[in-house]
């Protein structure tokens, strides 16, 4: 590759760039290793902008890792409400869980032992091991793969699993020893705000080394084959009264989409209207329905179209294993996005 003759210049390049131009974001400014995993995670499949405030409140709630390790699994999921993923916090607990009991607390410093951690990839143990430690060892996600398919002319398809090895030892042939912190997050960076998918190439500032922007094929990089096509799901959801004013609440099941978090009675629509299907699903009887908002929620392969309504339940009813919250108590439960969304479009 002839970018691999350039290094020295490549490396100067890209890390001056990264020194003067680098979002000012909070775990930039720790090498705590436990600080930089907790960023990782939450930054898995999630936008910056809205990380950020979740980030701060999480290692204000969770400064330590005993304090991680301690804490109960509906009050982690509080703090993440809203991230969606949720496994990844769990996992993020398991983990940290086994580098207090395993480790003495302290993250291991070699990718094969941190690398045996609940949770911990190739990327996040390579992120945590070059930024905490300052250890040369890649850490190649989306963004990565996209910079060097285009730098150094890669044209195999990025969604295939085999084919992220070509990346990785790309990596480990351009990093900066002296500095891999900085260099592992300046090709993230530039994937971040100038390498994106509709690149920026008059700002790019490794522009003279990129093979794909001298033959013209930026455009047509990275190569990455569809994904299956998204299933949809039709649900009916219903934010439900008893006569005292109080909502009905259950908690979805400990494993599967959403596990462990807190809905309104849900169900999957069917030819009869919601309503109907709802009361012969659950024996429940109700009044005074109305409709409060249609929206859909998109998980990585299925999206549930959400038809959200309101009702109160007949005085008739008194199944005494039902769970029914006063509106103070719903707001301290963790709950998915599609209970938040129907929460703001209740007149409560």
């Amino acid at each position: 590759m002839q970018i691999i003759e350039q290094k020295q210049a490549f490396q100067h390049a890209l890390l001056s760039w990264y020194a003067a131009e680098k979002r000012d974001l909070p775990w930039r400014k720790t090498d705590d290793p436990y600080y930089i995993w907790i960023s990782e995670v939450m930054l898995q499949q999630t936008r910056v902008e809205t990380v950020i405030p979740y980030y701060e409140r999480f290692i204000e709630k969770f400064p330590t890792m005993q304090d991680l390790s301690n804490a109960a699994e509906e009050e982690i999921l509080k703090m993440w409400e809203g991230l969606g993923y949720y496994s990844r916090v769990r996992n993020l607990q398991s983990g940290v869980r086994e580098v207090v009991e395993n480790y003495g607390g302290t993250v291991p410093a070699t990718r094969k032992e941190i690398s045996t951690l609940k949770g911990v990839g190739p990327y996040t143990a390579g992120a945590i091991l070059s930024i905490a430690y300052g250890v040369p060892e890649h850490a190649v996600d989306g963004n990565v793969m996209r910079v060097l398919s285009r730098i150094l002319l890669i044209e195999e398809d990025i969604a295939l699993p085999r084919n992220k090895k070509l990346f990785e030892q790309a990596v480990m042939e351009l990093i900066c020893e002296e500095d891999p912190s900085s260099f592992n997050q300046a090709l993230m960076e530039l994937g971040a705000t100038i390498c994106t998918p509709n690149p920026h190439c008059l700002l790019c500032p490794v522009r003279e080394f990129c093979i794909a922007h001298e033959e013209g094929k930026q455009q047509q990089l990275p190569i990455k084959s569809k994904k299956q096509k998204m299933k949809h799901v039709s649900l009916a959801s219903f934010a439900i009264q008893n006569a005292e004013g109080e909502w009905l609440m259950q908690k979805r099941p400990s494993t599967g989409l959403l596990a462990g978090l807190w809905e309104f009675p849900m169900i999957e629509l069917q030819e009869v209207p919601a309503w109907e299907a709802f009361e012969k699903e659950s024996g429940l009887v109700l009044k005074n329905i109305t409709e409060l908002a249609r929206f859909p929620h998109v998980f990585s392969h299925i999206t549930w179209d959400i038809h959200a309504y309101r009702a109160q339940l007949t005085d008739i009813n008194t199944d005494d294993s039902l769970q029914f919250f006063t509106k103070e108590q719903v707001d301290a439960l963790p709950k998915s996005k599609p209970v938040l969304k129907m929460i703001e479009s209740i007149d409560w």
